[in-house]
């Protein structure tokens, strides 16, 4: 029993202890203490109000983004560039990326060549990562396909085509059309190989493999007069 009430004694002793402790950091401290719990709680406040910021404006960019493509797909050309236009010049949210590149696929059915500036201009912005640069560099391949000299085509798309690379399929199928439109089969035969041997070729360009392999073979087209 001794032993029992000594125990709940010190124990009252400690608590109180702890208590006057406290006491004398609240009352030393409290001006501190209370300032530091204000900071964090706007601190807490401002985050959740710039998430609810950021959200609103990607909601809101998402409609503008929808109907850019509602007016494309309406024929209405012009339109559908104003709307992206506008959307690009609002850096807040990824639809600006987004509709920058819209907006070069745009130009680039009215006219090639202007696309494929567009997207130039998308490789060499800093501020584009440089996932998203190799892209605007394929596509504006893409649009020069058929009047820019092989080489230069080569020069841009060939890194991209490296195994592993996110573009590799695509920038593989370009080449091996570059190859095909110089009549220099063994090039393209090369990049075709290598689509083939890709166990992570999409099941569409599979299918379009068929047809160039079928070319491949046929060999150069003579033109005759």
């Amino acid at each position: 029993m001794a032993t029992n009430r000594n125990d709940e004694f010190i124990r009252e002793v400690d608590e109180e202890y702890r208590r006057d402790q406290l006491a004398k950091i609240w009352a030393r401290y409290n001006g501190l203490i209370i300032a530091i719990v204000v900071l964090v709680v706007i601190g807490v406040g401002g985050w959740r109000y710039w998430e609810h910021v950021q959200e609103t404006r990607a909601q809101a960019a998402a409609v503008r983004f929808e109907e850019a493509l509602k007016l494309s797909s309406e024929n209405k050309p012009q339109e559908a560039e104003a709307a992206l236009e506008a959307l690009a010049k609002d850096g807040d949210t990824g639809y600006s990326l987004l509709a920058r590149f819209r907006l070069a696929a745009e130009q680039g059915q009215q006219n090639a060549e202007q696309g494929a500036a567009a997207y130039d201009a998308l490789a060499n912005d800093a501020g584009v990562a440089p996932l998203w640069k190799d892209l605007a560099r394929l596509r504006a391949a893409w649009l020069r396909l058929d009047t820019a000299d092989p080489a230069q085509i080569r020069q841009v798309v060939e890194p991209m085509a490296a195994p592993g690379d996110a573009w590799r399929h695509t920038a593989r199928e370009l080449l091996g059309l570059s190859g095909l439109k110089a009549g220099d089969m063994d090039y393209a035969g090369r990049w075709f190989d290598q689509i083939a041997a890709d166990r992570e070729t999409p099941p569409a360009l599979r299918q379009r493999l068929a047809v160039y392999t079928a070319l491949v073979a046929g060999g150069p087209v003579q033109v005759t007069q």
